[in-house]
């Protein structure tokens, strides 16, 4: 009953965080780490639809990418932008800003885990303005117009 609770608060509590109608977003597992107050793990995976992507935003969070379907593209400020394809791993720092993230194909879609290691309560997404994130994809320099965060899907 406990663990249910937990689980409806820290949807609740992305859900929040992330207001997005693009990516769909499913929480899998939270866990309070016992040897490091005040912080925690979460499990999450996100569904970039065909043509989906992210607006620069921040973790705050070491956190850890995994491809299982389809390609996504991913940059973080002062980075390299990398083409990620099933089983290939991506990392994000908690002063990292993520100024890149969308499914590579815009026939099929992308599904990839990602895990934060954050403090307890934390915002799973912070979003940056593209002025402050100097560095940002040529795109959003350009002014393309930036798509809805993330989708929280229910358990």
């Amino acid at each position: 009953m406990k663990s249910s609770r937990c689980m409806l608060l820290l949807a609740s509590l992305i859900a929040g965080a992330l207001s997005a109608q693009d990516a769909q977003v499913t929480p899998l597992m939270s866990k309070d780490l016992a040897n490091f107050p005040g912080k925690e793990g979460l499990m999450i995976t996100v569904v970039y639809p065909p043509g989906a992507s992210d607006p620069i935003h921040r973790h705050n969070a070491h956190a850890f990418v995994y491809v299982l379907e389809g390609s996504i593209v991913m940059q973080v400020k002062g980075g390299k932008e990398i083409t990620l394809t099933p089983g290939q791993s991506f990392y994000e720092g908690p002063n990292d800003i993520h100024t890149v993230g969308r499914n590579a194909s815009t026939t099929k879609p992308a599904k990839f885990i990602v895990l934060l290691l954050k403090d307890k309560g934390a915002p799973v997404l912070v979003p940056v303005k593209p002025a402050s994130a100097s560095g940002a994809s040529p795109k959003l320099d350009a002014g393309e117009k930036q798509r809805p965060q993330l989708r929280l899907e229910m358990l």
